[in-house]
C-alpha cells in the first residue's frame, strides 16, 4: 500500500521508489519499505533474502512477470530483479 492506495505497476514512474536489491534491502532494514515488487524471472540468490526481510518487517510483496516489466515500468533500460516503494517520499534517506 502507498498512501493507502494500491500502486499499480504503471505508477512506479512517478512514485518514490528504489530499484535493486542492496538498496531495497536497506529501505526494508530501515523501515522506510511500503512496498515491494519482485520479479518473477529473479535469481532465487537475489530475492530469497528480500522475501525473508519483507515477511520479518511486514512489507507487502508483489510479483511482477519479470525483470524487463519492472525495469520498464521504473523508467529505466535495463531490467530490475526488485524495486521498494518508500514511504512519505523518503527515497533521499536510503543512500
Amino acid at each position: 500500500m502507498f498512501g493507502g492506495l494500491s500502486v499499480p505497476l504503471d505508477d512506479l514512474k512517478q512514485a518514490s521508489r528504489v530499484i535493486g536489491a542492496k538498496q531495497v534491502k536497506k529501505a526494508i532494514t530501515r523501515g522506510i519499505a511500503s512496498k515491494v515488487f519482485i520479479a518473477c524471472d529473479a535469481e532465487p540468490h537475489v530475492v530469497e533474502p528480500i522475501k525473508q526481510l519483507c515477511q520479518q518487517h511486514q512489507v507487502e510483496i508483489e510479483m511482477v512477470t519479470s525483470k524487463k516489466a519492472l525495469g520498464e515500468a521504473c523508467g529505466i533500460d535495463v531490467g530490475s530483479a526488485t524495486v521498494a516503494l518508500l514511504d512519505n517520499n523518503m527515497g533521499k534517506e536510503v543512500q
